[in-house]
């Protein structure tokens, strides 16, 4: 729990830091680096929109 006031609040960061976490990491050692490179490229795509989304509502 560091840096964090509560448990309640650790949770919570965690709780969405994977998700986000997820969307990021695959694992880069198994693929082709033009494999990893497009998956990258699609993952950042999907974060934009989400992010656009988000910040216009």
């Amino acid at each position: 729990m560091r840096k964090f006031k509560s448990q309640g609040q650790a949770q919570r960061f965690l709780s969405c830091h994977g998700v986000v976490n997820n969307l990021f990491r695959f694992g880069c050692h198994l693929l082709q680096v033009k494999h990893y490179r497009a998956l990258r490229d699609r993952s950042f795509y999907q974060w934009m929109q989400v992010g656009c989304v988000h910040n216009l509502a």
